[in-house]
């Protein structure tokens, strides 16, 4: 009994709490809303945050295969400062004159059907706000490549590359922002521009195909063939110098060679990145263990020093997939291997900034950046969940 009598006054009370608690709450419902205009309050305005002047230590690094956007990092704080917007099938290059950011891409207006859109989207280097779209009649369907897609040193010409059916590149003015022409290029792929010429591209037969675009028609010739593309493939995320117009080609096994481009491209000749480091040359034998190069954007040229970085690994010949897990410092012009690097996380993508003290970004496991300084080799930053994807830095122009 005494339990139930303390029950009911228990209730009792919390009881007369509610009733006061609602007869308040009636008595704020029924108080007139505060004034727009009472002194001290300041409506709220939209705005946009602009980025600060660009530095030669951003790093842009796409998202992997799933995740969307490029993320703009600064080297040497190791904060983000910015996000471009790129899905799954787009390409994204950067402005040589540093007045644009561009991404080639495809999308559908039901997703993944419905009627399909290819376009050059202009973004604002400063707001990273859409400035404008550029229609294509097509491009190939396909994301976070490094050559597929160019603005020409000028930036007034944009190259994309496309297949629907037979292999092509869209040429794009953009200061009239339409299409100019478009270039058949059958069997070849992963292009790059030439200054004064048009672009050159690696072909299938294993030439050199280069699309002379200064007359009234597009003119295509073709170098000698310099590699087998069955035997010994050249990795399609090559290496260019616009200033020196010099390509810099490493196939499966190790072998280097640089091509100046031009009206008439001019090869070299073929050496081993793995005799350059005092062992035997990669070959293509079955189960025979090596170091090779390997990633998806397995190299980076400081052009001022010709300093090649290239992404190694132990392993036997069709492992050209595989991560790095040493980086190996390259003097091009002494064909010397002048430091192995040992990567405590292993890398997929390099890029190197182009100034006098450049940075090394690599996609690591998970969307893991590293930023490594080039004068120590040391870790500056480890940026997590900043893309696993290809890596741009601002060209050396």
């Amino acid at each position: 009994m005494k339990s139930g009598f303390f029950s009911l006054r228990t209730n009792g009370l919390a009881s007369a709490i509610l009733i006061g608690t609602l007869a308040a709450t009636a008595a704020v419902a029924q108080a007139p809303p505060p004034s727009t205009s009472t002194p001290g309050l300041e409506p709220e305005t939209p705005y946009t945050n602009k980025l600060p002047t660009a530095s030669a230590h951003w790093g842009f690094f796409r998202g992997g295969w799933e995740g969307g956007g490029t993320r703009i990092f600064d080297g040497d704080t190791g904060k983000m400062v910015g996000q471009l917007s790129t899905t799954r099938w787009s390409d994204i290059t950067l402005d040589p004159t540093r007045k644009a950011y561009y991404v080639s891409e495809t999308i559908w207006t039901k997703i993944n059907r419905g009627t399909r859109q290819d376009f050059i989207a202009v973004y604002d280097p400063s707001t990273l706000n859409l400035v404008t779209e550029i229609p294509m009649p097509g491009r190939l369907i396909i994301g976070a490549m490094n050559n597929n897609f160019h603005i020409s040193d000028d930036g007034k010409t944009a190259f994309v590359y496309n297949f629907s059916p037979a292999s092509s590149v869209n040429v794009v003015d953009l200061e009239k922002k339409k299409m100019a022409q478009v270039v058949e290029l059958p069997g070849c792929a992963s292009f790059v521009p030439v200054a004064g010429v048009g672009f050159s591209a690696l072909c299938s037969d294993g030439t050199i195909a280069t699309a002379n675009l200064t007359g009234k028609a597009p003119v295509i010739t073709h170098t000698q063939p310099f590699f087998n593309a069955a035997e010994d493939p050249i990795f399609d995320s090559y290496v260019y110098d616009r200033a020196k117009k010099m390509a810099v080609f490493v196939t499966y096994t190790g072998l280097v060679r640089t091509a100046t481009l031009g009206a008439t491209p001019q090869v070299s000749d073929a050496w081993s990145l793995q005799a350059a480091a005092g062992l035997r040359p990669g070959d293509t034998k079955p189960l025979d263990i090596n170091w090779f190069p390997g990633g998806r954007q397995m190299t980076a040229l400081h052009r001022k020093t010709g300093m090649l970085y290239v992404l190694m690994h132990r392993g036997e010949y069709w492992t050209q997939k595989e991560d790095g897990e040493e980086l190996w410092v390259v003097d091009l012009a002494n064909r010397k291997i002048v430091k192995r690097v040992p990567l405590k996380h292993k890398g997929s993508n390099i890029n190197v900034t182009q100034d006098d003290k450049p940075l090394l970004f690599m996609a690591a496991d998970g969307g893991t950046v590293i930023v490594m300084d080039l004068a120590t080799y040391e870790q500056k930053h480890e940026l997590e969940r900043a893309g696993g994807g290809v890596i741009h830095t601002f060209d050396g122009l």
